[in-house]
């Protein structure tokens, strides 16, 4: 099976069930932690061109409510990428590379593709 990364955090619900189905169905998938491990700098303009600021961006988060109104319509103008390094929390998780491709979150149509 395809070796996978998983960007996340250890104590999210939504990365756990992800990495426990990726190996359960024979994943060799390696944890980074988006917060502690991971060079936003570089990762988050690739993931921003791979899938967009909508579906990177996490608007329900406890981070997105507490950002102004001036940081929220930088995003929906789409220049996200200074606030998604600054608070890696507003990323949507968990981000799946598979080396060639960028999946966000883990909902039935990122499941279909595992």
């Amino acid at each position: 099976m395809a070796s996978l990364t998983l960007y996340g955090l250890k104590n999210c619900d939504t990365c756990k069930k992800a990495m426990n189905a990726l190996d359960k169905d024979g994943h060799q998938v390696t944890l980074v932690d988006i917060r502690a491990d991971t060079d936003l700098a570089k990762k988050v303009p690739a993931w921003l061109k791979a899938v967009g600021p909508d579906a990177l961006v996490n608007k329900r988060s406890t981070t997105w409510r507490s950002l102004s109104t001036h940081d929220k319509s930088q995003v929906e103008q789409g220049e996200a990428e200074a606030l998604l390094i600054e608070n890696p929390t507003l990323i949507k998780r968990p981000v799946i590379e598979t080396g060639a491709d960028v999946y966000v979150g883990w909902t039935k149509d990122v499941q279909a593709v595992f």
